[in-house]
């Protein structure tokens, strides 16, 4: 695992700028959107509140027998937001703020996390990291791949919740027209000039699936792990019958794989051969379905593992263990204590592979729940809390991320499906072209990166911050502008649109000054608009903290 910045205190806003914003009655005021979101994944509370506890409790032994004191806990508001950041990829709505705090109850977050995974919007988010994990970026060739039609059918396996394994299964041994049978796209995705890359479909599955990174053992054994070329030649021969044809994905039992023997340069057969847990490969079925059913099989902990893992990095932008493809082997369970992985993997496998309730307990347990902020001045020990989970890590947004929270921030009203055709196609094509200029990250959608300054001039001054900074009746700032009322509730909701938190007492004085020296309707506009993109800019809004 690596190292994280330092934390930092919030942010520190240009002295030119003033702040006015939407009261909660005027908001109100407004026409609610109907919402047709379907019930929450209602589960156990008992069996997982006992698992959380378990994480917990791995947690504090690591702590105490590392001497190391973890953070304090938390605003919900700043829980709120890591919630939507990481299942959404954007900040809440002023509308969803008020919503949440209208809710009763000691246990609301964990009925609002059950509300943002029968949302459409964290399937939708959701199949877009999974589809770079299982797919990569690139759009393929016309008619034989096509990445969108695979996200969309992934999105509707998570919305249904189909159980993890038997999505896995669907993938690997996928067969069929990939109009209709759009699974096949992991297969087609490795199609390139025409042929299959048989090797690169390898590659994928251990890694995407296992946890494991045996691309190198194609050409020769491993240098720095167990893995042999033997068992790379093995696990694709299971790709061997695969045949891809215009339109369709099929097992052709006819065919045979073959590769170059480096010694006699001349073409030998490999028979399929899985270099580990033999006794869990089935002895019926196409090729492919056996592999399936080998990858995903209860006994293989590689997989759970590596499927926790994942997951957890993706709510907390970091994996547990970075990087997440390349995961030490198992351990014995009965020769030493069940780590994190061990813990939620077991779980998971228990329960279904059921990747909503795998979400609840990581999100529920105390590292998500911890501050970014150190009370120590230890360069050394802030970085020892945050590699063991001390700290919530502070993580920049990724770039979907980043223009999702911009889009929302424009707008008081949650832009969801039920939106307008308008809205959704705006914020369709505002987040294709800024991910494009911003700088796309690839496949890697683990891997941190640092902010660059063409980056930082795109949030700043590009086309999309200009249009949304600018006060219109159709944005935030325009509608907070036009509004009569106290500044210092304007102040309050503009913090909250833009950065989910409320004005420290400092920051509201100042800005009260700001306001109070405005003499006339158009200097209170410049202050909004002011106002606004100094916190599009901070860096409290584009890191997850």
């Amino acid at each position: 695992m690596k190292s994280h910045a330092p934390n930092w205190k919030v942010i520190c806003l240009p002295l030119c700028v003033v702040g006015l914003v939407v009261t909660l009655v005027t908001w109100a005021s407004s026409s609610p959107v109907e919402k047709t979101s379907p019930p929450p994944t209602i589960v156990e509370t008992d069996s997982l509140t006992d698992t959380v506890q378990q994480v917990d409790r791995f947690f504090e032994r690591e702590w105490a027998e590392k001497k190391i004191a973890a953070a304090s806990t938390v605003s919900e508001l700043t829980q709120l937001r890591r919630l939507s950041l990481a299942l959404h990829g954007t900040v809440p709505s002023l509308e969803e703020i008020r919503e949440f705090e209208s809710m009763q109850g000691a246990d609301r977050l964990e009925r609002w996390t059950q509300k943002l995974l029968a949302d459409r919007r964290f399937a939708d988010y959701f199949s877009e990291r999974f589809t770079r994990a299982f797919v990569g970026v690139a759009q393929g060739q016309f008619i034989i791949f096509r990445r969108d039609r695979f996200k969309a059918w992934l999105s509707e396996q998570i919305q249904e919740n189909t159980p993890y394994d038997e999505l896995v299964r669907k993938l690997i041994a996928g067969e069929g027209l990939w109009t209709g049978d759009p699974q096949t796209n992991f297969i087609t995705s490795a199609v390139a000039d025409g042929n299959l890359d048989r090797n690169k479909l390898t590659g994928s599955t251990v890694r995407a699936f296992l946890g494991q990174r045996i691309d190198c053992a194609q050409c020769h054994d491993h240098p720095f792990d167990h893995w042999k070329q033997a068992d790379f030649e093995g696990l694709t021969a299971f790709y061997g019958q695969v045949e891809v044809q215009v339109l369709v994905v099929r097992s052709n039992r006819k065919l045979k794989y073959e590769v170059e023997d480096r010694m006699t340069l001349e073409q030998r057969e490999v028979a399929p051969r899985v270099p580990f847990l033999t006794e869990c490969l089935p002895a019926e079925g196409t090729l492919r379905e056996r592999l399936a059913e080998w990858v995903t099989h209860p006994d293989n902990r590689r997989f759970e593992r590596a499927s926790a893992n994942r997951v957890w990095g993706l709510l907390f932008g970091i994996p547990y263990i970075d990087p997440v493809d390349d995961l030490p082997a198992p351990t014995d369970l009965s020769q030493s204590p069940p780590g994190l992985l061990d813990i939620l993997g077991q779980d998971f496998r228990e329960n279904g592979y059921d990747i909503k309730r795998l979400i609840q307990i990581i999100v529920a347990s105390r590292p998500f729940h911890l501050s970014s902020e150190s009370e120590s001045e230890s360069a050394d020990q802030i970085d020892t809390a945050t590699y063991n989970w001390a700290l919530f890590p502070l993580v920049r947004l990724r770039p979907e991320q980043i223009i999702g929270s911009m889009l929302q921030a424009s707008s008081l009203k949650t832009i969801d499906q039920n939106s307008n055709l308008i809205m959704r196609g705006r914020r369709f094509f505002s987040e294709l072209n800024f991910v494009k200029e911003y700088g796309d990250l690839g496949s890697d959608e683990l891997n941190d990166f640092p902010g660059t300054i063409p980056q930082a001039l795109l949030r700043m001054n590009g086309e999309f911050a200009k249009d949304n900074g600018s006060a219109s009746p159709l944005n935030s700032v325009g509608r907070i502008a036009s509004l009569d009322v106290p500044a210092e509730k304007r102040i309050e909701t503009c913090y909250l649109v833009c950065l989910t938190r409320l004005p420290t007492s400092e920051e509201r004085d100042y800005f009260l000054k700001q306001y109070q020296s405005a003499t006339n309707q158009q200097q209170r506009v410049k202050i909004t608009e002011d106002l606004y993109w100094a916190l599009y800019n901070s860096p409290e809004f584009s890191w997850n903290h």
